[in-house]
């Protein structure tokens, strides 16, 4: 089995059981939802488990879900919770209903249940979604700094004689996050993978959809693998795959609540006009990526069009991770106006931003950076660092509030 890594998200568990009813702990399979739930049941919140994944308790779940949770003794640990129907929660949500007090349901689940707008409306207030992701590299190192808390402190790490060019982090990358996964190299990773897919699509997508051409969604996912770091377009997937643009649009969707993709909105100055931009889109594990792309680590090398397209969706979701547990939980954008473009920007709730830009080189140029003096000079006080991303071996002053920072940083 996997080592136990410590997990970012865990105090934010703590902190949610400590004040909140029902805490529902989402992410895709065989990412640590259960290890760290059970870790937490065990030891930090002492609760009763049920496992939905066994037969015993979910056909009792799903035969009488007001019987069941009534008889559970709180607090309760449901894991894999979407395995009983929608009733189940309303049944949560009658419960505590007439108990206010908190921690008393633990929830985990792979598949967004509270798309159910039924579900969803009933447990408005009541419940605190905590996003699980695979393993980030500071996780992995067991580091406790936050490279997003860093940011917007104006102090990105300081770091000195870090591995140099594409082939001293190149594993890390094809390894990902998935636990599981990185205990494997080669095709050994690859058939992991391929197992992994397709019982995240049998499973989780009868979750929750009985929608059509749902065979499509692998061939989908490779597209979206091949558009990965760019713009989100559903109109030039719809040509290739021979559906409405808004079909696939619903299943791009649909991707993204079993947690394969993550897409990032476009910021811009003007709160109200973020809506109607373009987003991005990621895979959401840089090791799932390579797979769905055909590529191994020394295709990561050498051909410039895969190595600049899986860096930045490595560097992003590592960032997106970091978010998810910092201090300060900003929002997380992407920013293109004109010939301007920043890959991530980063904003919390005064309206700060932090921004990153990131190379798959060793050397910068001045053009490297220009977008970020540009966002800075406008933004003026609000600003409070940008950073360029590179495989350089140290931390380097690029002006004011602009740094070149290794790739490393964000586990050191």
């Amino acid at each position: 089995m996997p080592g136990l890594f410590p997990r970012g998200d865990k105090a934010l568990v703590l902190a949610a059981l400590a004040d909140t009813r029902v805490v529902f702990i989402l992410g895709a399979r065989q990412v640590g939802k259960s290890t760290l739930a059970h870790q937490i049941a065990e030891h930090d919140h002492p609760a009763q488990i049920v496992n939905l994944d066994s037969k015993g308790p979910r056909e009792a779940a799903i035969a009488d879900p007001e019987g069941f949770i009534a008889a559970l003794t709180r607090p309760v640990l449901i894991d894999e919770v979407q395995r009983g129907s929608a009733d189940l929660l309303l049944a949560i949500k009658a419960t505590i209903d007439d108990d206010l007090s908190p921690g008393q349901f633990l929830l985990t689940g792979s598949a967004n249940v509270l798309r159910n707008k039924k579900v969803s409306d009933a447990l408005t207030g009541r419940v605190e979604m905590v996003q699980l992701w695979p393993l980030a590299q500071a996780e992995i190192e067991g580091s406790a700094s936050n490279f997003v808390d860093a940011l917007f402190a104006a102090s990105p790490p300081q770091v000195e004689g870090a591995p140099k060019g594409r082939a001293a982090l190149a594993d890390r990358i094809v390894a990902g996050g998935y636990p599981e996964a990185r205990l494997r190299s080669g095709n050994r990773q690859a058939r992991w993978f391929q197992s992994y897919l397709q019982t995240t699509f049998e499973k989780d997508l009868e979750t929750i959809s009985d929608a059509h051409k749902l065979h499509e969604m692998p061939r989908l996912l490779r597209l979206l693998a091949a558009q990965a770091a760019n713009l989100f377009v559903p109109a030039n997937l719809s040509r290739r795959l021979d559906l409405d643009h808004r079909t696939v649009a619903s299943y791009v969707g649909m991707l993204e609540t079993i947690f394969l993709v993550k897409r990032i909105p476009a910021w811009r100055p003007g709160l109200g006009q973020r809506e109607v931009q373009t987003p991005k889109i990621y895979v959401v594990d840089s090791g799932l990526l390579l797979y769905l792309l055909g590529a191994d680590e020394e295709r990561l090398m050498s051909d410039d069009q895969v190595t600049g397209k899986v860096l930045e969706n490595f560097v992003a979701m590592e960032i997106i991770k970091h978010a998810e547990w910092s201090e300060i939980a900003p929002q997380v954008y992407h920013y293109r106006r004109g010939a301007e473009e920043v890959d991530l920007v980063l904003e919390n709730r005064a309206g700060e931003i932090a921004a990153v830009e990131v190379k798959g080189r060793v050397s910068l140029q001045r053009k490297d950076w220009r977008a970020l003096e540009k966002l800075r000079d406008k933004r003026d006080s609000d600003f409070k660092c940008g950073i360029v991303i590179h495989t350089g071996s140290q931390t380097i002053p690029l002006g004011d509030r602009l740094f070149a920072v290794p790739l490393s940083a964000l586990w050191a």
